[in-house]
C-alpha cells in the first residue's frame, strides 16, 4: 500500500482549533499514517451535516482558529457573493434566499450595495481561515501527511450558489425546485434517501464553459492534496425525486455530463490524478467505466463484502488496484457496532478471515492492509476500536449525527507502531 490514512473530521477533534489540529498531524506522523482525509469543510446545514452546505466553497470559520489573514485572490469568483449572501441571511433573521424582499432575493446591484460593510466581515472570516489553513497545510507537508478533501455532488436550494446562479439548477420562475437529489432504495435506506438538494441544469453548466465546476475544483485543490468526489455517480446520472415526496421511492434517473465534465476540469487541474470517486451504492458498469478512463481510483468497503456474492467488489480478497480501502465510512456504522450487529451467516463469513484472537476491528483493518487497492483509510473510531455508540452518520436520519468526538487520552490506548502489511 502507498497510502495509509486516518477519516476523521474536524469537528471530531477534542477543540476546534488550529492547535489540535497541528497536535493530530503530529499523532498520525509518529503513527505512521500518510494521509488525513475529512469531511467537507463548508458550513453544516441546521442538522449538522456539512453535505448540505449553503455554500460550495466557502469555509466554516468555526473550524479553524482566528489567524492572521490570508489574500484570496483566486476566490474572487465566489468570495463575494458568499460575504453578501452571509450577511443579508444574518439580517433576516436566516430566512432562506428565496423568501428575502424581491431586490435581495433577485439581486439588483442598489439592494445588495446597502450590505457590503457587513459583508465585510464574512470576507474577512474567509480570510483568516484561509491564514490558519495555510499555516496547517505547511504543517502537514512538512510532516508527510497528505490532506484529502471531500467535496459533496449537490448544494442546498438555500445556498449563496443557488441565489447567485440561479440559471445552473433546476427551478421553476420562482426560483423552486420541482425535483430534488437523492438514491433510490439501497443497502442503506429501504426507502431510498431524499436528500432535498437541487439538481443541476447541465446545458447551462455547458454553456457558461463549466466555469462553476472549474472554479469548484481549483478552490479544493487549492485547500487539499487529494479530493474525494462524493457521490461521483452524480456525473453519469442523478436520481431526481418529486420535491413533495416523504421518501425517495417513486424517484428516477437523469442523465448527468459524463464525460464532457471530466474532459473541461481535469485540464485545469495542477494534478489531475488528485481526485478520488466515491462510487457506492447501485453503481452501474459505465460509471466504473467512466471512473476508469480518466484514470480516477474509486472505493471499496470491506463492511459491503462479506455478503457471500462472488466477485464482490468490497471483499478483501477482491479488491481492484485502482481502489481505496475503508473498513467502513462516516456513513457506516463502526466496526466494532456493525460487527455486533450482524446476523449470524454473515458473521461466520467475516470470522473465516479473522486470525485467532484477532478484534474485529483489527481484524478488517489488517485485511485492508493485505488487499491488493491503492490505498487504505481507516476511520478513527476503528483505530481504537470503538463501538456503535461513537458512529459519525446514519444515512436518512437527522438526530444524533456529527456529534463525536475523541478526548487525547483516546489515543495514548493506540500501539505507538506504523501501520503496515503482514
Amino acid at each position: 500500500m502507498e497510502e495509509k490514512g486516518v477519516l476523521c473530521h474536524l469537528t471530531s477533534l477534542p477543540e476546534q482549533s488550529l492547535s489540535a489540529a497541528v497536535t493530530f498531524l503530529g499523532w498520525l506522523k509518529d503513527n505512521g499514517y500518510t494521509s488525513w482525509q475529512m469531511l467537507p469543510l463548508t458550513p453544516p446545514d441546521k442538522h449538522g451535516s456539512p453535505y448540505a452546505s449553503p455554500t460550495a466553497f466557502a469555509a466554516w470559520p468555526e473550524l479553524m482558529s482566528v489567524a492572521e489573514k490570508a489574500p484570496m485572490k483566486d476566490d474572487d469568483y465566489w468570495l463575494d457573493d458568499w460575504a453578501l449572501y452571509a450577511a443579508i441571511k444574518e439580517a433576516h433573521n436566516q430566512q432562506p434566499w428565496y423568501e428575502w424582499p424581491s431586490t435581495l432575493r433577485d439581486r439588483e446591484p442598489e439592494a445588495l450595495d446597502r450590505y457590503r460593510q457587513s459583508a465585510a466581515l464574512h470576507l474577512a472570516q474567509q480570510q483568516s481561515f484561509q491564514g490558519a489553513w495555510n499555516q496547517l497545510t505547511a504543517v502537514a507537508k512538512a510532516s508527510g501527511v497528505s490532506l484529502v478533501g471531500d467535496v459533496p455532488m449537490f448544494v442546498a436550494h438555500d445556498s449563496a450558489d443557488v441565489w447567485a446562479h440561479r440559471e445552473l439548477f433546476q427551478l421553476d420562475d420562482d426560483g423552486m425546485p420541482v425535483h430534488v437529489a437523492g438514491v433510490p432504495p439501497d443497502y442503506f435506506s429501504e426507502g431510498g434517501q431524499k436528500w432535498g438538494t437541487v439538481l443541476y441544469n447541465w446545458e447551462a453548466h455547458e454553456k457558461d464553459g463549466w466555469r462553476w465546476w472549474k472554479e469548484r475544483m481549483k478552490r479544493m485543490l487549492r485547500l487539499f492534496d487529494v479530493v474525494r468526489i462524493d457521490h461521483f455517480r452524480g456525473l453519469h446520472s442523478n436520481w431526481a425525486v418529486p420535491v413533495e415526496d416523504t421518501d425517495a421511492r417513486s424517484g428516477f434517473w437523469q442523465d448527468g455530463p459524463g464525460d464532457e465534465l471530466l474532459n473541461a476540469i481535469l485540464p485545469e487541474m495542477e494534478d489531475p490524478g488528485s481526485i478520488l470517486a466515491e462510487d457506492l451504492g447501485i453503481i452501474p458498469d459505465e460509471v466504473i467505466e467512466l471512473r476508469r478512463r480518466f484514470g480516477i481510483p474509486g472505493m471499496a468497503v470491506l463492511h459491503f463484502g462479506f455478503d457471500g456474492q462472488e466477485m464482490n467488489p468490497h471483499h478483501p480478497l477482491s479488491i481492484a488496484p485502482d481502489q481505496v480501502v475503508y473498513t467502513g465510512t462516516h456513513d457506516n456504522n463502526t466496526t466494532l457496532g456493525w460487527w455486533k450487529a450482524l446476523d449470524v451467516e454473515t458473521k461466520q463469513r467475516v470470522q473465516e478471515h479473522l486470525r485467532k484472537g484477532e478484534a474485529p476491528s483489527e481484524g478488517l483493518i489488517r485485511m485492508a492492509l493485505e488487499s491488493g487497492g491503492c490505498g487504505v483509510m481507516i476511520p478513527l473510531q476503528d483505530v481504537l476500536g470503538l463501538d456503535a455508540s461513537s458512529r459519525m452518520n446514519t444515512p436518512g436520519t437527522f438526530d444524533g449525527n456529527w456529534n463525536w468526538r475523541f478526548g487525547w487520552q483516546d489515543l495514548l490506548a493506540v500501539k505507538n507502531e506504523p501501520p503496515r502489511t503482514i
